[in-house]
């Protein structure tokens, strides 16, 4: 081949490399980032000031205005805020995800308000740190909602349910030395909080309270978490809730409070150092059904003041107590129902001024008095009597005494 032709050749080839570079550019710059769909808007947090050129103020202002769905990338390491931050507002959605592991927002200097204000519905945060915030760590108040592996720590509130946002779904998250962790101001449709930890919050870890009993009658469905530590696990009081295979331990007072309406709790497992696993106060056709409970300081179950609730196939062993019915609405007694008490450290089941309804109970091997009923006696001196029905019982027991006055016990074990 000719000089000419040799050097043509080459040319050639060295056009076509070039337009396949410049191609290989285009595609590169063109398609989406890794998480992000396409035609997202794309924003990039790398300062960690409060304010100014690429700072998350300055891309949650970015977003708000934006036309389709955004990702917020944290690339920052910390970010420290120091006055409130624009709220989430885009309606065709917002991710906000660190990109570096264990990336945090640090709110110390922040006067009030909630670190994020989430105001725009399909919301999701995705591994972020907040901490330090001296009220709320996230105020949800729109719907679909999506908190996943992500930690709120030292906040006043880590998540603040508002009673419009429905489809939420907190995931894998860490809830820790907050005061509350998660609190619900009503029921929600298609809330679930699953899989998450609570761990030494001062107050509670889980709040679903309201004064009123809820209409919507939407169960928070709170699965598969684990709880340690925090002064009460969960305190629920009407606002429909489904508590179900929680671990739960070391909780100092109580692992689940149920106050009013719409409660079940089943499957749970609640073990060590707390005084109380489950109380049912003032509480309406609630369901406690299939726990386990063991080494409590006090009562396993204690339902008090309470009409209509079943406790059912729940297994209570080494306990200071196991059951306890205390002053009920006789005209709508409680149930329980095949439930086992094995070696407490005291009394079995204890009825106080009430008369529960006691169906196929095995209390094997207590310290002192399988059954133990107890007439309750006003200030003003009125007289409560404790009538349990009793039937199909295995109490273990050789003797039975029943004791004159106030006190009426059976069912003594040797």
């Amino acid at each position: 081949m000719r000089t000419k032709a040799r050097i043509g050749v080459a040319v050639g080839i060295l056009l076509l490399l070039g337009v396949l570079a410049t191609l290989g550019w285009w595609y590169q710059v063109k398609r989406p980032a890794p998480g992000q769909a396409a035609g997202e808007l794309a924003v990039n947090v790398t300062s960690s000031g409060d304010r100014g050129p690429g700072t998350l103020r300055e891309a949650l202002f970015i977003v708000a205005s934006a036309n389709s769905k955004a990702i917020v990338s944290i690339r920052a390491e910390t970010i420290a805020i120091e006055t409130t931050l624009p709220p989430l507002v885009n309606p065709h959605g917002v991710r906000i995800v660190a990109q570096q592991p264990g990336a945090q927002i640090d709110a110390h200097a922040l006067a009030g308000g909630p670190v994020l204000d989430v105001a725009g519905a399909n919301t999701s945060i995705e591994g972020l740190v907040v901490r330090n915030c001296p009220a709320t760590g996230i105020l949800l108040r729109a719907a679909h909602f999506h908190l996943l592996s992500s930690t709120i720590e030292s906040c006043d509130v880590g998540v603040d349910v508002a009673e419009n946002a429905d489809d939420i779904l907190l995931e894998r998250n860490r809830f820790t030395n907050n005061k509350v962790g998660v609190r619900f101001a009503a029921s929600s449709r298609n809330a679930i909080v699953v899989g998450n930890d609570f761990l030494n919050n001062r107050d509670t870890g889980l709040w679903a309270v309201r004064a009123e009993p809820d209409a919507r009658g939407a169960a928070i469905s709170v699965r598969e978490n684990r709880f340690n530590g925090d002064r009460s696990g969960i305190v629920t009081g009407n606002v429909a809730v489904l508590v179900e295979r929680n671990d739960f331990a070391a909780e100092p007072e109580v692992a689940i409070h149920l106050l009013g309406a719409s409660a079940v709790i089943r499957g749970n497992h609640i073990t060590g150092a707390a005084a109380m696993g489950v109380i049912a106060e003032n509480a309406r056709e609630a369901i406690i059904d299939s726990n386990e409970l063991d080494h409590l300081s006090a009562y396993g179950i204690m339902v008090r003041g309470s009409a209509n609730v079943l406790v059912r196939a729940n297994r209570v062993y080494n306990c200071g107590y196991g059951l306890a019915f205390v002053l009920g609405d006789q005209r709508s007694p409680s149930t329980a129902v095949g439930n086992t008490i094995i070696e407490p450290q005291f009394n079995g089941i204890d009825v106080i001024g009430d008369s529960p309804i006691l169906r196929s109970n095995q209390v094997l091997r207590p310290h002192a008095f399988a059954l133990h009923v107890t007439d309750f006696r006003q200030p003003d001196g009125q007289n409560v009597a404790a009538r349990p029905f009793l039937e199909g019982n295995n109490f273990r027991a050789d003797t039975t005494q029943v004791a004159t006055g106030n006190e009426r016990s059976t069912a003594r074990q040797p």
